[in-house]
Parts: structure tokens; C-alpha cells; sequence
């Protein structure tokens, strides 16, 4: 015996029919964005070195989780944050700074995975072309930029290591600026625009050994007590095979391997170290202490 099919029941098969193509489309999306993997840094450079450094990087963890990995620069370090926090990406490289943001911002819901064994002990450097300035209470009256105002090395460490020194910028200097990078900030202290900077210690040392500062012009008058700094960091939300597939990717990475060195070169890095949230405290009091975190 066959029944009638009723108007009701063409509704219901209608109501099923949309929430089966709602589903399907729904299951599709989300096959397609855990096959990818979204991948962003801090702008703490210019893209186009970014980019540079991390296509091996990429096509390595390509090879080692079995996805496709998409590099998305951002325009700031604001973008890093939002990004992560708000599901456009899945990995970002952080700043110690930037972590602390995108923890709050989530509501604890970001897992640092690992750093450079570099980042334990972090430093910053002052730098000046100036002969009349050798110390930080030098500053006073003078000019100077910070890099980016997210960046822990380029402006968040260094401001609490002057008011440390009893030394606030925002007082006891003429004029400050944000140069947006660190290699932007040796550009502005060698072309005069300013009488002094700071910047990562590392990108530094990277700009010395491609000749691209003058160091007869340029000088470092003060380097930081260490601090903790960069780390790669998640979502909370990634499934935890994936987390793992990713950590031991990058602590597999192995100076004597000819291609990892190169990775690692890449990423100024002797080797990758996991790390964990308790780590960036100290960070989180020191933005605090200033008044950058609201």
C-alpha cells in the first residue's frame, strides 16, 4: 500500500532537503579548511623577506603533516592577532607581545607550541649614530623610534628597560615614532631621521652579516637584560593529532641535515624548543607595567 503524500509531508521532506544541503555544504567546508593549513607571521620585516624565509619552512611541513600549507601575509601585527583569534588563520608566528594579545583576545583559547631555543634569552639593541649618546639616560631630549607599538622587542621590552631606568619616553624625549620593523628602524637612525632606535637583536646581527648597515655609522650603545620573545602558537581549537604533528615537526628540524640547517638559517635558529604559556608572565606584567595592555 502506498500513501498519499500530503502538503505537511512535502514540507518535511522539503525542511530535510535544505538542512541536508545546508550540512553537506557545511561538511565541505570545513574537509576544505582542515586540509589547508593557514599560516601568518608578525610583519616584523619586510614581506617580501618574509615570504622569503618561510618557503621552505612551508613546503617542509607540507611534507611532514600531509597538508597543504598557505603563507598569508598581514599588513600589522594587529591582523596577526585578529586573524588567529577570530578563525582566518591556524598557526601564526608571535612576539612574546603579540602571544599575550591573542591570549587575552581569546579568552585563553591559544597554545604556544614551540619557540627558537634563541627565544629564552632574547635581547633588544639600542642604536644611535651619535657619539654623545652611550647610555639609556642619554635619551632625554632626543629623538628615537620604536619598531612596531606590538612588537615586545622593538617597543614593549625596550620601554620597560627605560622605565627601569627612570627614563618615559613619552616625557622625557622629544619626539617619539613607531618605524613599523625593525629593519625600518636601522633605516631611520642611519638616514637621520631620528637620533636613536631599538630593534631585535637578531635582525641586527642578520643585517651586519648581509652588509646591509654601515656599522661605522651605526652603533650599538646598549643591549637588554634576556627575555622571552617569538613563538609559533594555534588555536586551542586545532585537534590535538594535528598540534602534535606540527610540534614535532618543527623540534625534528636538525642543524646537521643540510636542508634543515638551511630552514633553520632561515629562521635564525639553532634549533626549535617547545614552550608553554606560563613562559610570557613576565611579558604580560611588562605590558601591564606600561600601560599597553587595557
Amino acid at each position: 500500500m502506498r500513501f498519499p503524500v500530503t502538503k505537511n509531508r512535502q514540507h518535511i521532506y522539503y525542511a530535510l532537503s535544505v538542512i541536508c544541503l545546508i550540512f553537506s555544504f557545511w561538511a565541505g567546508q570545513n574537509a576544505q579548511a582542515e586540509s589547508v593549513l593557514r599560516v601568518s607571521a608578525i610583519p616584523d620585516e619586510s614581506p617580501t623577506e618574509l615570504q622569503r624565509k618561510f618557503k621552505p619552512l612551508g613546503e617542509y611541513l607540507e611534507n611532514k603533516i600531509g597538508m597543504k600549507v598557505l603563507f598569508t601575509p598581514v599588513t600589522d601585527y594587529a591582523a596577526a592577532v585578529e586573524g588567529l583569534t577570530h578563525n582566518q588563520l591556524d598557526l601564526v608566528w608571535f612576539g612574546g607581545f603579540t602571544f599575550i594579545q591573542a591570549k587575552i583576545r581569546s579568552n585563553n583559547r591559544v597554545i604556544p607550541l614551540v619557540q627558537r631555543a634563541e627565544d629564552e634569552q632574547f635581547k633588544s639593541v639600542f642604536i644611535t649614530t651619535r657619539r654623545d649618546i652611550t647610555r639609556l639616560q642619554d635619551l632625554k631630549g632626543k629623538t628615537f623610534t620604536f619598531g612596531s607599538e606590538s612588537s615586545t622587542s622593538g617597543h614593549l621590552m625596550p620601554r620597560s628597560f627605560l622605565l627601569a631606568a627612570h627614563i618615559n619616553p613619552d616625557n622625557d624625549m622629544k619626539r617619539i615614532a613607531f618605524s613599523g620593523a625593525h629593519d625600518a628602524t636601522v633605516a631611520a637612525v642611519a638616514g637621520g631621521k631620528v637620533d636613536a632606535g631599538v630593534l631585535n637583536n637578531s635582525v641586527w646581527e642578520k643585517l651586519i652579516a648581509q652588509g646591509k648597515v654601515d656599522i661605522a655609522a651605526v652603533h650599538v650603545f646598549y643591549t637588554t637584560p634576556g627575555f622571552y620573545d617569538y613563538n609559533w602558537t594555534v588555536r586551542a581549537d586545532m585537534s590535538k593529532p594535528l598540534r602534535e604533528k606540527i610540534t614535532n615537526a618543527f623540534l625534528a628540524l636538525d642543524p646537521r641535515n643540510p636542508q634543515d640547517k638551511i630552514i633553520l638559517d632561515l629562521q635564525r635558529a639553532t634549533r626549535f624548543i617547545p614552550t608553554k604559556a606560563e613562559n610570557y608572565t613576565a611579558i604580560e606584567a611588562a605590558a601591564r607595567n606600561a600601560g599597553l595592555l587595557k
